[in-house]
């Protein structure tokens, strides 16, 4: 690695509502309805060589709808179901934490919960990413807020809640219909 490479540019995903279909809380495999679409648009991110990375905030963990376990088998069902389809995700991130609802140690103010960066920071180091040239896509403003924080590229999906969002999201650099056509206009941002 040369000394000029300032490191590797991620797509950073939200989960529900962008790669799958928004549920309110996915507490069940059964739940797990992945778009058809988000196949096609990580195969693409991979083929141009960034790094694509999950990143949600499941407080349904706080709230004892479900454990970290579940949390966990979730994200090797969705690795599983894309590699299948020749697609691979590089890593999956995840805040169990709620400032205000849930129990024990869960029940906290953290720095991981979108909007803060902390999951965004943990994979830079783990990945050596480099955020300003990254990209978050979600349906949510706090992926809009996530992006901003970290002085990377947001882009708004249309599905899950971002139908709702859309207007007021005006700190997105693109409103997408969905994961493709977000992965599409990343690639022609990039110059590809």
């Amino acid at each position: 690695m040369s000394g000029m490479n300032k490191g590797n540019v991620a797509v950073f995903l939200d989960r529900d509502g962008t790669i799958n279909e928004e549920v309110g809380h996915l507490d069940s495999l059964d739940k797990l309805k992945i778009f058809p679409a988000a196949f096609d648009a990580v195969r693409m991110m991979n083929k141009a060589g960034m790094k694509v990375v999950v990143v949600t905030n499941q407080s349904g963990v706080a709230r004892g709808l479900f454990d970290e376990a579940f949390v966990l088998q979730v994200h090797e069902a969705l690795q599983t179901r894309f590699r299948e389809r020749g697609a691979f995700i590089d890593r999956f991130y995840y805040c169990p934490h709620h400032p205000t609802e849930g129990l024990g140690r869960y029940r906290m103010s953290c720095g991981c919960r979108k909007p803060a960066p902390g999951m965004l920071i943990r994979a830079s180091g783990d990945l050596h990413i480099d955020l300003p040239s990254s990209y978050v896509v979600g349906d949510s403003a706090r992926d809009m807020g996530l992006a901003d924080r970290t002085g990377a590229t947001g882009v708004l999906v249309k599905t899950g809640y971002g139908k709702e969002v859309a207007a007021s999201a005006t700190t997105a650099a693109y409103v997408a219909e969905d994961i493709l056509d977000a992965a599409g206009w990343i690639l022609k941002e990039r110059g590809r």
